[in-house]
C-alpha cells in the first residue's frame, strides 16, 4: 500500500489540475502491407525493436533485398510510424563478422534485444571454422545504438551440435527471453532436432547448464516467447519457409506456466508429442499471401499487439528465376488475444489492404522524444546521442494535459530512483520500491517481486495500463514480451476518471506515451459451417455412378458402411503420379463443404514416411491440392499440402504445405470451397478430431474448379500388410 505521505502528495498535485486542458486525439496512420516495399523486395526472418531514440528498427536474414543484388551480413531498416521507412545497410561488413565463421558462411535470423545499457543480437551463422561442412551455430553481437556499430562475439553462444551420424543438428533461429525468474534463456533449433532452450549467463554472451528440448523434431523453427498474464507462449513456424508459390509456412502456440515447458496448445497437446500439439496463430487465408511466418511481436503505445513477420505474394514468390531465391517482404499485423491465445487479425489471418499502423508516439501534447515539454514539475536533460533530450522527475510531476478516462496506457523507458509511483485518474497507484512492484486501487492491491539482481540504473521500460476493469503493471527489458515484474489487479466497477497523468519520487523519463487503450478483440472471426446435405455417399452400398478414377486401385473394398482402402506404395507428388485417387461428383454453386470421416492409425513415434489418406481438390497430377493425415518421421500430423508446375518452360513442379489442427488414428476432415471476387476458387481446410469442434487452417487457390475426393498412399518399406485407411463416408453441404 501506498504511504499516507505518497497519497497527501497525490491529494496535493490533483489541486493543479485545474489549469490543465483537455486532451487531444492522436491521428490515426495506416499502413498495408508489405510494409518493406519502399526499399526492398525481400526482408525476411524479421524482428523489430523501438530503440531509445522512438525509431522502430528492423533487422532481417542475409538475402539479397532486391532482385539481382548481393547477399547482405543481415540487413537493418528504421522507422517512426510504420508507413515510412529508411534502409541503414548491414549489420556486419567482411572487417566486423565474426572470425569463426567460415567463409561463404550465411547469415540468419537475428534476434534483437536491449539490456544491461546495450543492444544485443543472436544470429545463426550457417557453416563454422570448427569442422568441416555445414555446421550451424549460434553467435550474439553487441552495440552502443540499434543502427551499430556491432562487436560480434568471441564465439558462438551454442556451439555446433552433432547428430550422431556424422552431420548437425539445427542449430538455428534464436530467441531471447528475460524470464519473471531474472534469468535470460535462449530458444533455438529447428526442423532437424527439434527446438531447445538454454539458460544463458547473467550478460547474455554465453549458454549455461544443460538445454531443455520443447519441440519435437520436423515440426517448428523460428521461435519466439512472450510472457503474457502469467503464461509463457511459445511461438515457432511449422513447415517449409521457402517453396515458393506453395510455401505454406505458419505460425502455431503452446504455452507453459515455465519458460521452460512443457508448452501445450489450447487443446492440451503438448508441443514434444509425436502427435504434435500447436493453436493456429496465423496462416494463410486465401488472399495474396502466402507461407505466413518467421515472426517477431511488439506492443504499440496503445496496448495493442502485433505480429511482424515474412510471407510470400502467390503471383510473384520469386526474387529472380523460379527455385531461386523466395521472395519475403516483412508483413505486420495485429494480434487479438482470444480467450487466452494470440490470434493474427481474430483468426482472419494476413492482411492485404490498408490496416491501423502501430500507434506511436503520445497525446496530451507530450513529445515522446523530448518528454518534458509535455509535462508539469520535470526537469529537461540533454540525455545521451542515442536517446536525446529525457524527463527528470525528483519529486513530482504531471502532465499538463488531462489524460481521458475510461482506459488509458501510460509508458516510458525509466531509469528509477528507489521509489518511483504512477497515478493514473486520482485511483490507480503502481509503484516501484523495495524492489517490488506493486498496484493498489483503493483497498486492493498486487504486488510481485523484481528479481535480486534488477538493475534499477539501467533504462528499463515500464507500462500501466487501465483496460475496462483490469489494471497491469509491467516492468521488463524492452517491451518485446519480456518481463521482470507484472502485477495485475482486477477491480469490479472500475470506471477511470479523465485527470493528468502523475508521478511521484524519481526517476529519469524517454519514450513517454500516454494513450487511450486500443479496443480490445474478443471474437474470432467466423469459420465455415455446414448447412443441409446436398450430395454425398455414407458407403452402404456399392460405388455409384457419381463416382469415378483416376488410376483405379482394385483393393478397395466397400463393406458395413466403410470404404476400406490399403495405403498404396504410391504418391501424387514430383513425378511419382502413379497413386490411385477416386473421385465424387460435386454440387453447382459457388460455395459448399466437402466432409470425410476417415480412421487410420499409423501409430506414434516411429518412423513412417509418408503413410498418408485424406482428401484432394484436384486438377491433374502437377495441380492439387491435398489435406492428408500423414505420418512425418517420428511425427503424426495433419498436412494440406500443395503442387503446382512452378516453370512452365520444363514442366517442373513445386510442393510445399500447410500445417493444420492435431493429427488422430480417427480424423474428420472438411475442404470449404468459395469463388473469390477474383473468380478464382479458394479451397479451405479444417479437421476434427471428435466430428464436433473443428480447428480450420490454411486456404489454397486453384485456377480453376477443380474434383474432389479421397486417397490413401504413402512411401514405406515393411508394412506387411500395409496400414488400411477407412472412410465412413464423403458428404457435401451447404455452406452456412
Amino acid at each position: 500500500m501506498p504511504s499516507k505521505r505518497l497519497l497527501a502528495a497525490v491529494l496535493t498535485l490533483a489541486a493543479v489540475a485545474a489549469g490543465t486542458t483537455a486532451a487531444t486525439a492522436a491521428p490515426v496512420l495506416t499502413t498495408t502491407n508489405p510494409v518493406t516495399s519502399s526499399f526492398a523486395d525481400t526482408f525476411a526472418d524479421p524482428s523489430i525493436i523501438q530503440g531509445r531514440d522512438g525509431y522502430w528498427y528492423a533487422y532481417a536474414t542475409s538475402d539479397p533485398l532486391v532482385a539481382n543484388g548481393p547477399f547482405g551480413l543481415m540487413h537493418m531498416a528504421r522507422t517512426k510510424d510504420f508507413s515510412s521507412w529508411e534502409y541503414l545497410g548491414n549489420v556486419f561488413n567482411d572487417q566486423t563478422k565474426p572470425s569463426w565463421a567460415a567463409p561463404g558462411s550465411f547469415f540468419w535470423a537475428p534476434d534483437i534485444r536491449y539490456f544491461d545499457g546495450h543492444y544485443v543480437m543472436y544470429f545463426t551463422v550457417t557453416d563454422t571454422t570448427a569442422n568441416p561442412g555445414g555446421d550451424p551455430a549460434i553467435g550474439v553481437a553487441t552495440a552502443p545504438t540499434p543502427a551499430g556499430p556491432w562487436t560480434a562475439g568471441d564465439g558462438p553462444v551454442v556451439a555446433p551440435r552433432p547428430d550422431g551420424a556424422g552431420g548437425y543438428l539445427g542449430t538455428i533461429d534464436p530467441a531471447m527471453l528475460t524470464a519473471a525468474d531474472g534469468k535470460r534463456y535462449l530458444y533455438y533449433g529447428g526442423f532437424y532436432g527439434g527446438i531447445s532452450v538454454t539458460e544463458l549467463s547473467a550478460d547474455g554472451m554465453h549458454a549455461v547448464g544443460s538445454p531443455t528440448q520443447v519441440t519435437i523434431g520436423d515440426r517448428y523453427e523460428g521461435s519466439y516467447v512472450v510472457y503474457r498474464d502469467g503464461w509463457y507462449y511459445f511461438m515457432g513456424s511449422s513447415m517449409n519457409c521457402c517453396a515458393g508459390p506453395t510455401t505454406g509456412y505458419s505460425v502455431f502456440a503452446g504455452r507453459s506456466r515455465s519458460p521452460r515447458g512443457p508448452f501445450l496448445d489450447a487443446d492440451g497437446a503438448a508441443l514434444t508429442d509425436s502427435r504434435v500439439g500447436g493453436t493456429t496463430v496465423m496462416t494463410q487465408n486465401g488472399n495474396r499471401w502466402i507461407g505466413p511466418g518467421h515472426h517477431a511481436f511488439i506492443t504499440d503505445a496503445a496496448g495493442q499487439d502485433h505480429i511482424v513477420y515474412h510471407a510470400i505474394d502467390r503471383n510473384k514468390p520469386w526474387l529472380t528465376d523460379p527455385f531461386g531465391i523466395n521472395r519475403r517482404p516483412m508483413l505486420i499485423d495485429r494480434i487479438n488475444w482470444i480467450n487466452g491465445w494470440p490470434r493474427t487479425n481474430a483468426g482472419a489471418g494476413p492482411s492485404e489492404g490498408p490496416v491501423p499502423a502501430p500507434a506511436t508516439g503520445s497525446a496530451l501534447g507530450i513529445d515522446s522524444t523530448d518528454p518534458s515539454g509535455g509535462l508539469l514539475g520535470a526537469t529537461r536533460q540533454p540525455g545521451d546521442t542515442l536517446g536525446g533530450p529525457t524527463a527528470a522527475i525528483t519529486t513530482a510531476a504531471q502532465t499538463r494535459e488531462a489524460a481521458p478516462g475510461g482506459s488509458l496506457r501510460v509508458e516510458a523507458d525509466v531509469r528509477l530512483g528507489t521509489s518511483f509511483t504512477t497515478v493514473l485518474g486520482h485511483q490507480v497507484v503502481t509503484t516501484v520500491a523495495n524492489n517490488r512492484l506493486t498496484v493498489t486501487v483503493g483497498r486492493r492491491t498486487s504486488s510481485v517481486n523484481l528479481p535480486a539482481d534488477f538493475d534499477r540504473t539501467q533504462w528499463n521500460k515500464l507500462s500501466v495500463q487501465v483496460s475496462e476493469s483490469t489494471v497491469t503493471a509491467r516492468l521488463n527489458d524492452a517491451g518485446l514480451g519480456d518481463v521482470y515484474g507484472e502485477a495485475s489487479l482486477t477491480v469490479p466497477g472500475l470506471e477511470l476518471r479523465s485527470a493528468p497523468v502523475r508521478w511521484l519520487g524519481s526517476a529519469e523519463v524517454d519514450n513517454l506515451t500516454v494513450r487511450s487503450v486500443a479496443k480490445p478483440v474478443t471474437k474470432m472471426v467466423a469459420v465455415p459451417r455446414t448447412g443441409k446435405l446436398l450430395t454425398g455417399d455414407d458407403f452402404n452400398g456399392p460405388l455409384g455412378p457419381d463416382w469415378s478414377w483416376v488410376r483405379q486401385d482394385d483393393k478397395v473394398t466397400v463393406a458395413d458402411g466403410k470404404l476400406s482402402w490399403p495405403l498404396e506404395n504410391a504418391d501424387m507428388t514430383g513425378s511419382s503420379n502413379n497413386a490411385g485417387l477416386l473421385f465424387h461428383s460435386i454440387p453447382s454453386g459457388d460455395s459448399w463443404i466437402a466432409e470425410t470421416k476417415l480412421h487410420l492409425d499409423t501409430g506414434q513415434g516411429d518412423v513412417r514416411n509418408y503413410q498418408q489418406a485424406g482428401m484432394i481438390a484436384y486438377l491433374n497430377d502437377d495441380d492439387f491440392a491435398r489435406l492428408g493425415n500423414v505420418a512425418i518421421w517420428k511425427t503424426r500430423q495433419t498436412e494440406y499440402g500443395r503442387e503446382l508446375v512452378a516453370r512452365p518452360s520444363d514442366g517442373a513442379t513445386s510442393y510445399g504445405a500447410a500445417a493444420i489442427g492435431r493429427s488422430a488414428p480417427t480424423l474428420w476432415m472438411r475442404l470449404a470451397y468459395h469463388k473469390n471476387a477474383a473468380g478464382e476458387h479458394v479451397y479451405r481446410a479444417g479437421t476434427s478430431v471428435d466430428g464436433k469442434n473443428w480447428t480450420w487452417g490454411a486456404a489454397w487457390v486453384l485456377p480453376s474448379a477443380a474434383k474432389i475426393g479421397i486417397y490413401a498412399h504413402g512411401e514405406f518399406t515393411g508394412a506387411n500388410p500395409p496400414p488400411v485407411a477407412t472412410f465412413d463416408y464423403l458428404n457435401f453441404y451447404e455452406s452456412r
